[in-house]
C-alpha cells in the first residue's frame, strides 16, 4: 500500500516521502479504514521541524487527521461495521473529561506514533468517530484537530458563551474559521483579523461581516475595543502565541476568556500578567479535545449544515506541495492530500 513516511535529515522541501509498505490488518477491538483523505496542521509542520512530539521515530508516518471507510473489523467489534464512513480522533485514549499529560503521549503522526497518511490505517473501535453524513472525505478529514479544537475552545474552554456575546478569531487558518462558523451557527458575534483585503472578502463571504487587516492596523486591539463600544469580546480564539497574546489581553473584557490554541507568532517572550490579574482575564489552552468533543462537533455540523473550508487538495504523490502551502501560509482553511 501507498504511506508517506518522514525522511531522516531530509530538508523541509523534501521531507515526506511516498513509500510502499504491507497493508495491516486488524487485531481483535480494531478496525482496518481505508483512508480516503487526510489533512495538515500547523503541528505536523512542527513534527518535520523536530518540534513537536519529542524525538521521532525513524521512517515515522505524518498526520493525525483523516476520513474513510471501515474495510475489515477485527475479533471483537460492535460498534462498526465494514462501509461505515469515520474520522480519526487526535488522541485515541481521551474518551472525554478533562485533559491529562499521558494522553499527549498517544497523539498520532507525532513521536513513536505512526499517523495516518496511508492507504490503509488500523484504529482501535473507540479511536474513530462517524463521519458527518452530509460531508465529503475532503471535507469530513478537517475535523480532527482544527475543527475539535475549534469547538473545544469555543464551548468548552470557560463558561460557554451565550448567543450575542462576541467572539475574536485570528486569522484564516484551519480552527480560526471553523470558530467563525461554529460562533456564528451558535448566535455569536464574530470580529476577525486576517493579512489582505482579499481574505477578508473570503471572510465576508461566511458571513463575518466585522475584520480587521492586521497589517494595515498592527494595534489591531484598538480596533477591536472600538468596534466593542471599549468593552472589549467575550472571548478571543488566540493561534498566535507569544507575538499577539499581548494584544489579545488588551482586546478581551474584563472578565473574558482567551483560549491559547496556537503558537504560529511564536513562543518565550515575556507577558506581563497584570492585565489577567487585575482585569480577572482566564486564559486557558485548548489541547485538540476528546473523542466525546470530536461527537459533538459532528453533531452540531450536521444540525447547522456547516461545511469546513477546504483551501486545496493534493494528491498523496504530491505531500511535500501540500506541507509547502501551509509553511507558506497562503492557505485560507484547510490543506488536505486525498488518496481517493
Amino acid at each position: 500500500m501507498k504511506t508517506v513516511i518522514i525522511r531522516k535529515n531530509a530538508s523541509e522541501s523534501d521531507a515526506w516521502t511516498l513509500a510502499e509498505r504491507p497493508a495491516p490488518k486488524p487485531g481483535p477491538g480494531q478496525v482496518l479504514v481505508r483512508v480516503r483523505a487526510a489533512s495538515i496542521n500547523y503541528r505536523d509542520l512542527m513534527v518535520v521541524r523536530g518540534r513537536y512530539g519529542g524525538e521521532r521515530k525513524e521512517d515515522l508516518v505524518p498526520l493525525g487527521d483523516a476520513a474513510g471507510e471501515v474495510v475489515a473489523i477485527g475479533a471483537g467489534v460492535r460498534r462498526w461495521k465494514e462501509g461505515d464512513r469515520v474520522i480519526s480522533t487526535f488522541f485515541p485514549t481521551w474518551a472525554s473529561g478533562p485533559f491529562r499529560g499521558e494522553y499527549r503521549a498517544t497523539a498520532l503522526g507525532a513521536g513513536g506514533n505512526d499517523g495516518v497518511l496511508a492507504e490503509l490505517v488500523v484504529f482501535g473501535e473507540d479511536a474513530i468517530v462517524r463521519a458527518p453524513a452530509h460531508l465529503g472525505f475532503n471535507e469530513a478529514s478537517t475535523l480532527t484537530c482544527a475543527g475539535v479544537t475549534a469547538w473545544t475552545a469555543l464551548f468548552e474552554s470557560g463558561p460557554r458563551p451565550a448567543p450575542g456575546a462576541t467572539v475574536l478569531v485570528q486569522g484564516t487558518g484551519g480552527v480560526s474559521l471553523f470558530a467563525a462558523q461554529l460562533a456564528r451557527a451558535a448566535g455569536l458575534r464574530v470580529i476577525a483579523t486576517s493579512s489582505s483585503a482579499a481574505k477578508i472578502e473570503r471572510l465576508r463571504a461566511l458571513g463575518v461581516t466585522e475584520a480587521i487587516d492586521y497589517r494595515k492596523q498592527p494595534e489591531w486591539h484598538e480596533e477591536v475595543l472600538r468596534l466593542t463600544g471599549g468593552e472589549g469580546v467575550d472571548r478571543v480564539i488566540e493561534v498566535g502565541g507569544a507575538g499577539t497574546l499581548p494584544r489579545s489581553l488588551q482586546a478581551v473584557k474584563t472578565g473574558g476568556v482567551v483560549s491559547l490554541i496556537g503558537l504560529l507568532s511564536g513562543v518565550g517572550s515575556q507577558i506581563d500578567p497584570m492585565p489577567i490579574l487585575f482585569r480577572a482575564i482566564r486564559v486557558e489552552g485548548a489541547v485538540v479535545g476528546s473523542r466525546q468533543a470530536t461527537v459533538e462537533l459532528v453533531a452540531a455540523l450536521e444540525l447547522h449544515g456547516i461545511r469546513p473550508v477546504v483551501d486545496e487538495v493534493f494528491p498523496i504523490e504530491r505531500a511535500n506541495e501540500a506541507l509547502a502551502k501551509l509553511a507558506a501560509g497562503k492557505h485560507f482553511g484547510k490543506v488536505v492530500i486525498g488518496l481517493e
